[in-house]
């Protein structure tokens, strides 16, 4: 059984919420027989983790999403270009980490355009976006959607920012609740680093011993 922690966000996310909010994207279960998995990282691209992560996925063969914030797009530009390289796909993640919640809508909409005119410079057309903390009010969304962005949410999570938690339980949060066509939530950031190279590294190798691949979203 699923565990809810101090967070109002779900470890895995209930039918009934996907069910209230059939507009976002929630995972990629068409095929339940298909064993594949989608990992995303959320609050990059920096020096410290990135490189790692894709080094990490490299060497299992998987590729990932990398929801990446604008402002550190243009704090380590040399990052993001390894990022551009690697396969992975890349997805708007605001350019300054806004919570949607308590941020008026233009605002909102004209830090993530900020991001967006990020990544069509470099070549991403793809208008997957990821809210921060989850959170976005519907206003947002409706108008983020009239401009072709799809709203990228997960149906599992690995609570790998949390230093409450242990790496074992956050790896745990994703091998427990994952499923076919999962779309699965890490951070590539210094206050997940420590949870998150062990938790990615289990969740890896236990897959893979599945016959589980990873592919990024588009």
């Amino acid at each position: 059984m699923s565990k809810l922690f101090k967070i109002d966000l779900p470890v895995k996310t209930p039918k009934w919420l996907k069910r209230l909010y059939p507009g976002y994207v929630w995972d990629q279960k068409d095929n339940p027989e298909t064993k594949r998995l989608y990992l995303t990282f959320d609050d990059g691209p920096i020096p410290e983790v990135t490189p790692w992560v894709l080094e990490t996925l490299k060497s299992y063969n998987a590729k990932a999403t990398f929801f990446c914030i604008g402002e550190n797009i243009t704090k380590h530009p040399e990052i993001f270009e390894q990022l551009l390289k690697s396969g992975n796909s890349i997805g708007n993640h605001t350019f300054n980490h806004l919570k949607g919640w308590s941020t008026k809508e233009d605002v909102y909409l004209q830090n993530t355009t900020k991001t967006e005119a990020l990544l069509e410079q470099a070549g991403i057309h793809n208008k997957l976006f990821r809210p921060p903390y989850g959170k976005i009010k519907r206003g947002q969304a409706k108008r983020l959607k009239k401009l072709g962005h799809q709203i990228i949410m997960y149906d599992a999570i690995a609570y790998d920012w949390d230093a409450t938690i242990s790496p074992e339980q956050c790896a745990l949060n994703i091998i427990n609740n994952a499923e076919p066509g999962s779309i699965l939530v890490f951070h590539d950031s210094l206050k997940a680093e420590k949870n998150m190279k062990a938790a990615l590294t289990r969740v890896l190798e236990h897959f893979s011993s599945l016959g589980y691949t990873f592919a990024p979203l588009k």
